[in-house]
């Protein structure tokens, strides 16, 4: 990962992949096990026992973390088989580093013991870029929310934010974005044009600086 500061208000595009591009999502559970701890795991105080608990009881997603208590807000996201992303704002010091360490070990953690193997399953830190513009943020968010499509992954194992954006939802921080279109069919046309306008993957990957190979 890159030397970057975290701000408490800004906001960053955050990725990572399987080591040696494995997948990391292999059944729905385990979909829903990540997809869980996103929202267990941003919270300022420590998860102990409940934390462990609260996956016993076959909840998708328990009641959700308040804002007072958050280390992050999330703006959207894309899990892909191998690999996911997120945009994120941070609203706590040092609040993403914190939620990144807790994701990332929990979930290893997890895939670990139910897959009977050991060691990283990510391929080293998470690697970050801070958002530095309101154009640049649309962007990321087209590229992020659409990231299954320029992968081809529609008829693989995914989850999107792009639904809730579209079909209205709690999860995600959406006023940052879809405040600056007239309605969300305004900002589905501009999110699928983005992709078309960038003439494929590598150039848009150019315009939002990813450096995540998949």
């Amino acid at each position: 990962m890159r030397k970057i500061q975290f701000v408490n208000g800004e906001y960053y595009h955050v990725f990572n992949r399987g080591v040696d591009k494995r997948e990391t999502f292999l059944d729905r559970k385990d979909l829903d096990r990540f997809f869980q701890s996103m929202n267990e795991f941003n919270i300022l105080t420590p998860i102990g026992s409940i934390y462990a608990a609260s996956f016993r009881k076959n909840n998708l997603l328990r009641n959700l973390v308040p804002k007072s208590e958050k280390l992050v807000n999330f703006i959207c996201y894309c899990l892909c088989p191998n690999h996911y992303h997120l945009v994120l704002q941070q609203v706590a010091d040092h609040g993403i580093p914190k939620f990144m360490h807790r994701l990332g070990l929990g979930y290893t953690n997890y895939f670990n013991e139910k897959y009977k193997r050991s060691g990283s399953l990510f391929q080293g830190t998470f690697k970050a870029n801070r958002i530095d513009s309101d154009e640049y943020l649309l962007y990321v968010s087209a590229y992020v929310n659409l990231n299954y499509k320029i992968h081809k992954f529609e008829d693989k194992l995914f989850q999107s934010s792009f639904n809730e954006y579209a079909q209205g939802g709690e999860f995600c921080d959406k006023g940052i974005i879809l405040d600056q279109f007239a309605n969300i069919s305004k900002y589905q046309e501009f999110a699928e044009n983005a992709l078309m306008v960038a003439q494929g993957r590598k150039e848009l990957e150019k315009i939002i600086k990813l450096d995540l190979e998949t």
